[in-house]
């Protein structure tokens, strides 16, 4: 039996966020700059997408670019914001061959303007696919994410629109970047690191967490298929005993 032979098809993630981390780490390896570990990283970006929608996987949010990797060296952002926009040119048409709406979260009022312009076009142009909506993490930041929510909250008490004693959970979701998304049921994170790097703090708040040693470029259908079996694997309680939620 093969690993998606393994998979239970009504078990799966409603929304599944990725940690893509160890390009740099995989040029290295091999002895090259890191522009090409984040060139191949690309690749294994179309693997996950197009396997996610295959399986049925509703949401897939993937964490392109933080807010704290602006501070990289100007040539490795650079080079990023270009492959940002060759990847969304060429990638355009397998969004639409396989119905995925692409989304973003993230200030992306701080991309190159060419990049944003190219971004919201085919944010644009997919809008009304309906198979899968597809999430980049671009120039997120999750505290960034949560101390403007709370501005624009305080704000709208400030002018009598919302009542203090009226907020609750759903008010904040509906101030986060993600409003539109459900909470994230898993992370996984690539290269063998065992962090959040800032990463949908609010959303991950009962999501169970996958950790493995496998370099972002190298990662494949299998070790998707893996994470996913892990995950169905476990037992999720949500604050309760397993009394309960039998």
């Amino acid at each position: 039996m093969n690993l998606l032979d393994k998979i239970n098809k009504d078990n799966l993630p409603k929304h599944l966020a990725i940690i893509m981390d160890g390009n740099g780490r995989w040029a290295k390896q091999k002895g090259l700059l890191r522009a090409f570990g984040h060139e191949n990283g690309t690749k294994s970006v179309r693997v996950t997408v197009e396997t996610c929608a295959k399986l049925g996987i509703n949401n897939l949010t993937l964490y392109a670019f933080s807010t704290e990797n602006w501070n990289r060296p100007k040539l490795e952002v650079d080079t990023l914001m270009k492959l940002l926009i060759s990847s969304l040119k060429k990638e355009f048409e397998t969004l639409q061959k396989n119905n995925i709406r692409l989304n973003c979260i993230g200030n992306i009022d701080l991309l190159p303007s060419s990049a944003k312009k190219e971004l919201l076009s085919v944010i644009e142009k997919t809008k009304n696919n309906t198979r899968m909506t597809l999430t980049l993490a671009l120039s997120y930041g999750s505290r960034e994410e949560l101390l403007n929510a709370v501005k624009i909250i305080s704000d709208k008490v400030k002018n009598n629109i919302i009542s203090i004693d009226t907020i609750d959970e759903s008010i904040i979701n509906q101030h986060l970047y993600t409003h539109n998304l459900p909470d994230v049921d898993l992370v996984i994170r690539t290269s063998g690191e065992h962090r959040i790097s800032n990463f949908l703090l609010w959303q991950i708040a009962y999501a169970e967490f996958y950790f493995t040693d496998v370099l972002w470029p190298d990662f494949k259908e299998d070790d998707l298929y893996e994470a996913i079996i892990s995950y169905q694997k476990r037992e999720r309680r949500f604050g309760k005993t397993s009394e309960q939620i039998k």
